[in-house]
């Protein structure tokens, strides 16, 4: 099993988790089976031409990508079974941590692996409640003639989704209080953010919490400094995205990035226009200030 550590931008970062020789070291449970079988689904119902099929494709791959990306990524850590447990322990599994050396700092790492695990824990545990509560209640729908259930097919889903998400955070916080994690710089992963084309997206104001200072901004020439170094700068476009996964020879990663970059710069694009209404506001109030003052002064000389 393989981490790696990608930021997105100054203040956002993705987790993913490569699966090696799955097939070798673990069989496949019940869950896994199950989601094997609904992925072919899915797949055939994505070639048809038309039909309600396809239309059920179409509306839920936009409502996958507004999925957070973070979410997606604990999934993408497998839960921890006893007998994978055993083999950490025991050290016949390595994990490596993949990660730019020249944005992360190696002692850091471990602190922001903790973070990512733990941050949303609450948020995932809280939302599955609710999808199991719901499903109950989109149950009667099935008695609907032809029209499938989708209400309750996708609480079924959301209610997966969280709980896996759920325990990948429990795994990797695992592999953190086990010290089971090797730390492997990339070469590679460095090389495709040292060749960015500036200026990126960026925001004066940081579109979440993440500490300042955690990820480092890329020293790009002094021409092309991005404008919000204290705010939100993206580090990673999707063109540079693509690179970095067919070096890898890990096409699986590229969806994860495509997504994430994609809700991020959406995110910064919000943020500016916020601000932007902001500032509109405040000029606007500070203009009828003014004329409100020359008005009164006006009146006083008369």
């Amino acid at each position: 099993m393989r981490l790696y550590l990608l930021p997105i931008s100054t203040r956002r970062i993705l987790l993913y988790c490569q699966r090696l020789d799955a097939a070798a070291t673990e069989s496949k449970s019940l869950v896994d089976k199950a989601q094997d079988k609904v992925a072919k689904t899915w797949a055939d119902w994505e070639k048809r031409d038309k039909g309600w099929q396809k239309t059920v494709v179409s509306y839920g791959n936009s409502a996958f990508r507004r999925i957070p990306y973070e979410e997606w990524g604990l999934k993408s850590v497998p839960p921890l079974s006893q007998r994978r447990k055993q083999m950490e322990l025991m050290g016949s599994e390595h994990v490596e941590v993949v990660y730019p050396q020249s944005l992360l700092a190696t002692d850091k790492v471990p602190r922001l692996l903790e973070k990512l695990a733990t941050e949303r824990q609450s948020l995932h545990r809280k939302r599955m409640t609710w999808c199991l509560v719901g499903m109950p209640l989109t149950a009667p729908i099935a008695i609907l003639p032809v029209i499938p259930n989708l209400p309750f097919f996708y609480l079924v889903f959301r209610a997966w989704s969280h709980w896996r998400a759920l325990a990948g955070g429990k795994h990797t916080t695992f592999l953190l209080e086990n010290q089971l994690l090797k730390m492997k710089p990339s070469p590679i992963v460095d090389q495709a953010y040292a060749n960015q084309r500036p200026p990126l997206a960026s925001t004066s104001k940081a579109t979440t919490e993440l500490g300042a200072g955690d990820v480092k901004v890329p020293e790009f020439p002094p021409a092309a400094l991005p404008g919000n170094v204290a705010g939100e700068t993206m580090l990673l476009t999707q063109e540079n995205a693509t690179k970095m996964c067919q070096a890898l020879e890990l096409p699986q990663l590229e969806v994860e990035l495509e997504r994430a970059i994609w809700q991020v710069e959406t995110a910064i694009h919000k943020q500016n226009a916020a601000l932007a209404a902001q500032q509109g506001t405040a000029a606007e109030s500070e203009a009828k200030s003014s004329v409100a003052a020359s008005v009164g002064k006006e009146k006083s000389h008369q």
